[in-house]
């Protein structure tokens, strides 16, 4: 079984007793199900598993379900053995957005308190963002995402000592011993080959074939598609040609949406697509990153949302669909090829599943960085440059951000393929995967006693 840190999230909030609704949102097939299932059979005696599209599609008990007692008798109706209390029953409504009229019912079945409840669903991030009855005091929210490269290290065996090095190394500014920063960076190339999505993951681990991972995120690639037929039909094709378009605008030199590419009609604007960049980032299927030009802590008072880029969620979707089934770009460093849209989608992969809001700097006057995010523990802005060849100390931007004094940088990095870590000022020059460590999650220094 694969290591999921949100593992320990929520077998935390089985244990807690909560009474609040626990909903795990995130994209189609990155281990939703597969994770609440493993970790509920460790909690409760009794599980039942309630699939709202395989409900939908065939008897759909649940359809008209509009209070707390319409919801027992579909239960009773549903299950074949008698359950006990919220002590030791879970009731897992899985893909729950196929019925919003259960999200507003959550809120009563918990003051009820008959069972204990989870949710998830595969676009159940478009569904709390479209619905209104939302009962935000009565759930709690987590969203979790494909393997972070912490999480295809462990697969591979890495253990949590040599993580811990990594960390210690990033923290003191420390340069890493060539053997390890080599065995790591050897990963980390086949991370951006195999991505996180945990059935490709396992088929690499099982076959270590690429043919065969690629497969598997083809296939994915293509239900993503197919997903934004369910949203809206006014607004599906342009959903799908926008996500079709990730990869060449990624080519360019800005990486931003073009927007009049999407039905090749000239004047479009950003305010024509608002709907259909909204469902690719909240259903989890890609990564937002808006613009900022005059950047100040907390960064979320000066985005602009018309210059906005999007990533793929996952780093081999995005390389399956460069380079199909030849891995020698991301191998071999001789084939001359730029894999900077690649490096870049990794970094923005490892920044969104630790919990950074995600922004780019862009100015007219002063260039671009490729990533800014906020460091609450200095109050303060941290701007990222990503670079992917040996020229990674040429970087006039990020020279111009940091030494704005108006914006209060207090360090920047330059993340690149060199082992070594040094510094020129305050610009630090770390390797790539040291992008683990931008970490913003609520948990990840334990409790805050105040």
């Amino acid at each position: 079984m694969l290591f999921r840190k949100i593992e320990k999230r929520i077998a935390e909030y089985f244990a807690s007793y909560s009474d609040k609704v626990l909903i795990v949102t995130g994209a189609r097939q990155i281990g939703k199900s597969f994770i609440i299932r493993h970790c509920a059979a460790e909690f409760f005696q009794n599980v039942v598993e309630i699939n709202l599209i395989e409900d939908i599609e065939g008897n759909g008990i649940f359809k008209d379900v509009k209070s707390v007692e319409d919801f027992y008798l579909a239960l009773a109706a549903f299950t074949t053995y008698p359950l006990g209390n919220r002590s030791d029953t879970l009731v897992f409504l899985d893909e729950i957005q196929e019925y919003p009229h259960l999200l507003t019912l959550l809120k009563f079945l918990r003051e009820d308190g008959r069972y204990r409840y989870v949710a998830s669903g595969s676009l159940l991030g478009v569904t709390l963002k479209r619905s209104n009855s939302i009962p935000l005091g009565s759930i709690d929210i987590m969203k979790m995402f494909p393997l972070d490269f912490e999480e295809f290290m462990i697969a591979n065996n890495v253990g949590e000592p040599v993580i811990d090095l990594l960390r210690d190394c990033f923290r003191q500014l420390r340069t890493i011993p060539e053997g390890i920063h080599n065995k790591v960076m050897d990963l980390y190339k086949r991370y951006l080959l195999v991505g996180g999505l945990p059935e490709a993951v396992n088929k690499y681990l099982e076959t270590h074939d690429l043919i065969r991972v690629r497969a598997i995120q083809e296939t994915i690639y293509e239900l993503y598609r197919l997903d934004s037929a369910k949203y809206d039909k006014a607004h599906s094709l342009k959903i799908g040609r926008l996500y079709s378009l990730i990869p060449s605008n990624m080519e360019n030199k800005k990486k931003r949406v073009v927007y009049k590419e999407i039905e090749n009609v000239r004047g479009k604007r950003a305010s024509d697509y608002e709907e259909e960049v909204e469902y690719l980032i909240s259903s989890g299927t890609a990564l937002g990153v808006c613009a900022i030009s005059n950047p100040r802590f907390p960064l979320t008072e000066t985005e602009r949302k018309n210059l906005i880029k999007l990533y793929f969620n996952d780093p081999g979707l995005l390389t399956a669909a460069l380079y199909r089934t030849n891995p020698a770009p991301v191998l071999l460093t001789e084939c001359g090829i730029n894999l900077g849209s690649v490096y870049e989608c990794a970094v923005a992969c490892q920044l969104a599943a630790n919990d950074n809001d995600l922004f780019y700097y862009d100015n007219r006057t002063h260039g671009e960085v490729d990533f800014l995010y906020d460091d609450y523990d200095s109050l303060s802005v941290v701007p990222i440059e990503v670079k992917s060849g040996k020229d990674y100390k040429r970087h006039v931007a990020i020279s111009r951000f940091v030494s704005n004094s108006e914006y209060g940088i207090k360090q920047g990095y330059v993340l690149s393929n060199s082992r070594i870590v040094e510094s020129n000022g305050r610009i630090h020059y770390v390797p790539v995967y040291f992008s683990l460590f931008f970490d913003n999650r609520l948990d990840k220094n334990g409790p805050i006693l105040i």
